[in-house]
């Protein structure tokens, strides 16, 4: 069994640090976590890194760590800059495409490869952080080991 990624939406730090630990992961997404969460392997350290080298064109080196809010021995939950998030808000087709490229080409171990793979995954990316600045907030990760 690998690691689970739930990403999801919460106004501040104090409401994400308040995730239910005794739920297992398929039972999340009701309303202490925002509905319309997403499931994930991607790391969100990749997907970080994806959208500001791929979209925004920041140098790998210069992608910066993600904030730990919580770290529990069952969980963790760390906060995705916005820098991650609000890029996707904005770009077309053509660089959906483009990053989806780019990122088809890098060496992901257990992620994805294809590029169209990329490209709808990208695009779920982009609904959520449709959904994130229409509720006001700001994108986290929910991680079980």
């Amino acid at each position: 069994m690998g690691v689970t990624y739930k990403y999801f939406g919460a106004p501040d730090g104090a409401t994400a640090a308040r995730v239910p630990i005794s739920m297992r992961p398929e039972e999340l997404g009701g309303d202490e976590l925002g509905m319309g969460g997403m499931f994930t392997k991607i790391k969100p350290e990749t997907m970080a890194a994806m959208v500001l080298t791929g979209i925004e064109g920041v140098p790998l080196h210069k992608v910066p760590p993600l904030e730990l809010v919580v770290l529990h021995p069952d969980y963790a939950v760390v906060k995705l800059p916005m820098t991650v998030v609000d890029p996707l808000r904005g770009i077309g087709e053509e660089a959906v495409g483009a990053a989806a490229f780019i990122w088809s080409t890098v060496p992901d171990r257990g992620g994805p490869r294809d590029a169209f793979n990329v490209y709808q995954l990208l695009h779920e990316w982009q609904d959520f952080s449709h959904r994130l600045h229409e509720a006001g907030h700001q994108a986290y990760c929910l991680v079980w080991p």
